[in-house]
């Protein structure tokens, strides 16, 4: 199987992390690219030195999500490729957590991929090469304490994929999602930074007996990594993966 080009992505979180790798390679490989984040002059001045088409959008507000796909399809002529990426990361208890950063976090981690997915369908149906890559998490099998809103909304993305999968497969196109562990971005760097300050640690030991203590190969993922995946997830070798929940875990879930 081959695929036309050049197909047109939209990335979500696409100006840091691993969504910027994932843009990256995308347009490497040959995809037209436009990334979605919130509208500040950081994030276009990112997407602008990378040749990036930017959309300026907060996830957490249904009809940001609608008019992104609209403003994609538009700018670039349609839309193939659709991976679900942004982030939202908040550490507190039960008791404690915010119930206006728990409804946040759910908009921007579960319903916006629902969203996006809803308004993208018609125009992947129509591509007959079109791809959603949901970034989900170790998180989405595991649990851990004070990840409360955020573990949720990843085991729901994974329930998410299995079940567009299914939907789509009629439809000419696939769904699938990749379960990263711990990678070396912005929001990890600030989640060890923290637990250095609370627990009395380094931050070389909050990686390695906190963070990486449940893995086989002690070490943090790349951006990088996670983007060598997406990679072959909407590549045409990728035609008969779908529904697949992909670990990528350093052997997290071995045990």
């Amino acid at each position: 199987m081959s695929f036309s080009a050049p197909r047109v992505a939209l990335v979500t979180g696409g100006t840091s992390g691993i969504g910027l790798a994932i843009s990256q390679r995308l347009q490497r490989d040959g995809l037209q690219v436009a990334v979605l984040d919130l509208d500040r002059p950081s994030a276009r001045e990112v997407a602008a030195a990378h040749s990036l088409s930017f959309i300026g959008a907060d996830l957490s507000q249904r009809a940001d999500c609608q008019r992104a796909v609209q403003e994609t399809v538009a700018a670039l002529g349609g839309l193939d490729v659709l991976v679900n990426n942004a982030g939202f990361q908040h550490i507190d208890p039960i008791a404690e957590f915010p119930e206006d950063v728990w409804d946040t976090m759910l908009h921007v981690l579960l319903t916006a991929p629902f969203l996006l997915s809803k308004y993208a369908w018609p125009h992947l149906t129509r591509s007959g090469q079109g791809r959603i890559v949901n970034i989900a998490s170790i998180h989405g099998h595991v649990a851990s304490p004070f990840k409360s809103a955020y573990i949720s909304a990843k085991h729901g993305l994974i329930g998410l994929t299995r079940t567009a999968a299914l939907e789509a497969g009629e439809q000419g196109f696939t769904v699938n999602a990749i379960c990263p562990g711990y990678v070396r971005t912005p929001l990890v760097e600030n989640q060890i930074a923290d637990q250095a300050r609370t627990r009395g640690l380094t931050p070389q030991d909050v990686e390695q007996k906190v963070m990486l203590e449940p893995a086989a190969i002690k070490q943090l993922l790349s951006p990088e990594d996670v983007a060598a995946l997406a990679s072959y997830v909407v590549s045409p070798a990728a035609w008969g993966m779908t529904g697949a929940v992909l670990d990528l875990d350093l052997g997290w879930t071995a045990r």
